[in-house]
């Protein structure tokens, strides 16, 4: 689509895309994402969900507490290396929050937050020990680490065998990307493995060879696993699924975690049936919120996302993302006494995020999601996750919510953190005391 100079230049005030120097008396909110290479099927349907709900936020109510959001995107191709430079080109500009959008380019950029004042929102991804806000007061993955998500999978493996003491002399596989974010979840699998008394398999996928897994496939055919379990990305999801279906291994038997879109669901075909993830929200587009930014940006076509795509896995992630940021800069608005906030004051605004059902109702979007908290010292919250199944054209959901292994997993964040902070000399320690009963 080609616009003329004159409607591009209103579009870009109507919607708060404004240079820096144009854009003095906004609330500025970079996207880091990824419309190109090997992972664009991912982080397009993501980033569309993030950029429409703040578009609509800047349409529908002028903003948040009055002042429009400068939304601006940088590429990253999910490469490391432009992630950086991309955090190197926004922090002049005094970002309110980064979204990196990459396990990677987080922790790249973790060390520079606390001397940038910046706050870091990697939601239900990054490095599982930022949930402990008092060792990382300015990063928040809330509302479930990758720790919770694995957790939360062996869960239901272990429920539909009839119990975590069933696992004894199971064999589960798990299948990832050869990357800082499928090895995030190795530690805990590793420890539960030797907890539970099942034999853990791993099946590394390296980014460049996504479309070619055909060996990992043939060692899972000789390894006969109980279960499969994946943290894929991009072409990684639809490749596994026709790979599992050469060898017949059953769908009902194979889960993932947050990450698997429809799009990847539908180019598996028929044999994606059956297929399981696990989810922290709801798919669809029934909530009034989803008819504000139909109406209010789908319908007048300031967007490039195609009207089938909201609704969908990653498009909803994109938006629960986007209520996260929003919701904490309405709160920085609020403890500041300022429209005009900053940083720190977004910091603050993280750490009082209340999403109670009032609240999502408020927001229009009853039933999108479970209640969330977060606090000084829990900066993830650890949200109720649910299973749902693939039908062939939609995902089902088959359990109620439940609350992830935390009673297990949390000492073994806590010695993550200890750690990360031992490994990192000169670790900054939270300027301000964090009480670990708020």
């Amino acid at each position: 689509m080609r616009w003329s100079f004159t409607f591009f230049v209103l579009a870009a005030w109507l919607l708060g895309v404004m240079p820096a120097a144009q854009a003095q008396d906004s609330l500025y909110v970079p996207i880091f994402g990824y419309r190109t290479g090997p992972f664009a099927s991912s982080g397009i349907p993501f980033v569309n969900g993030i950029r429409d709900y703040l578009t609509m936020l800047n349409l529908r109510d002028g903003g948040i507490g009055g002042v429009k959001l400068t939304i601006d995107e940088c590429e990253t191709g999910y490469d490391t290396k432009k992630g950086i430079e991309c955090y190197e080109a926004v922090k002049a500009r005094n970002p309110l929050v980064l979204t990196p959008l990459s396990t990677g380019i987080g922790l790249a950029v973790l060390p520079r937050l606390a001397v940038d004042k910046i706050p870091m929102l990697t939601m239900a991804y990054g490095l599982t020990a930022s949930a402990m806000g008092d060792v990382f007061p300015w990063a928040f993955n809330p509302p479930d680490t990758y720790w919770d998500t694995a957790g939360a999978m062996l869960q239901h493996i272990a429920t539909t065998e009839g119990g975590l003491n069933k696992l004894s002399g199971k064999t589960i596989g798990y299948i990832y990307l050869d990357a800082p974010y499928g090895k995030e979840a190795i530690p805990l699998l590793e420890q539960l493995s030797k907890t539970y008394g099942f034999t853990l398999k791993l099946y590394p996928v390296a980014g460049t060879e996504m479309q070619n897994q055909s060996s990992q496939w043939l060692s899972v055919r000789r390894d006969k696993p109980d279960w499969m379990m994946m943290f894929g990305w991009g072409a990684l999801h639809p490749t596994a699924l026709k790979e599992a279906e050469k060898i017949n291994f059953p769908m009902d038997h194979f889960i993932s975690n947050f990450w698997v879109s429809d799009h990847d669901m539908r180019a598996g075909g028929d044999a994606a049936k059956g297929f399981r993830e696990v989810a922290f929200h709801a798919s669809g587009t029934a909530f009034p919120a989803f008819h504000d930014i139909q109406t209010v940006v789908l319908d007048r076509a300031i967007t490039d996302t195609p009207k089938d795509q909201v609704g969908e896995v990653l498009y909803n992630h994109g938006v629960y993302n986007a209520v996260l940021i929003a919701e904490a800069i309405t709160n920085a608005q609020k403890l500041s006494g300022h429209r005009m906030v900053t940083g720190e004051d977004v910091r603050r605004g993280f750490e009082a995020i209340d999403l109670s059902a009032a609240r999502w109702k408020a927001l229009g979007l009853e039933g999108f999601s479970d209640p969330l908290k977060l606090s000084c010292s829990d900066h993830n919250g650890h949200g109720r996750i649910s299973v749902q199944t693939w039908d062939g054209t939609k995902w089902l959901r088959i359990s109620n919510p439940e609350p992830p292994m935390v009673a297990v997993t949390q000492p073994l964040v806590d010695a993550a953190a200890k750690d990360y902070v031992e490994k990192n000399t000169g670790w900054p320690k939270r300027t301000e005391a964090c009480d670990k009963s708020s």
